[in-house]
């Protein structure tokens, strides 16, 4: 019985060491977006988040969002944040594979999803992959 216990122990200790690693971690993604869902907007790049009104995290994914698009503002390159009510587009959020909430997807110029996380991610890393993307 003891081993049985230790076993759980050990297994959902690797299980939240894993979820803590990839929260809020932007990571390669690929594919276009549903059609119809965003207007097309060729010179910027769109940080396009899927949130709820219950979500406490998703306030944070706001915040982090709303800074870097203003600190783009006055530049050759905009960055556009655009909030989406999950529960508002689920056909979006079962075509995008979308699981848990907040979901943030980095849309490059052309429609196509170059970056994804879930969780809040670091403004720092969001920043670099912002500026990554518009390079591209």
């Amino acid at each position: 019985m003891t081993i049985v216990v230790l076993a759980l122990l050990a297994l959902a200790t690797v299980a939240g060491l894993v979820y803590r690693a990839r929260y809020g971690r932007l990571r390669a993604a690929g594919g276009d977006l549903p059609a119809g869902l965003l207007t097309p907007a060729r010179d910027t790049v769109t940080l396009l988040h899927f949130s709820s009104a219950t979500c406490a995290p998703c306030r944070q994914v706001r915040a982090v969002c709303a800074d870097l698009a203003r600190e783009f503002a006055g530049t050759r390159d905009a960055v556009r944040h655009v909030e989406l009510d999950a529960e508002e587009h689920l056909d979006a959020v079962r075509d995008l594979g979308i699981w848990r909430l907040p979901t943030l997807l980095v849309v490059d110029r052309h429609g196509t999803i170059a970056r994804r996380t879930v969780g809040v991610p670091d403004r720092a890393s969001l920043r670099a992959t912002v500026t990554e993307v518009l390079a591209a």
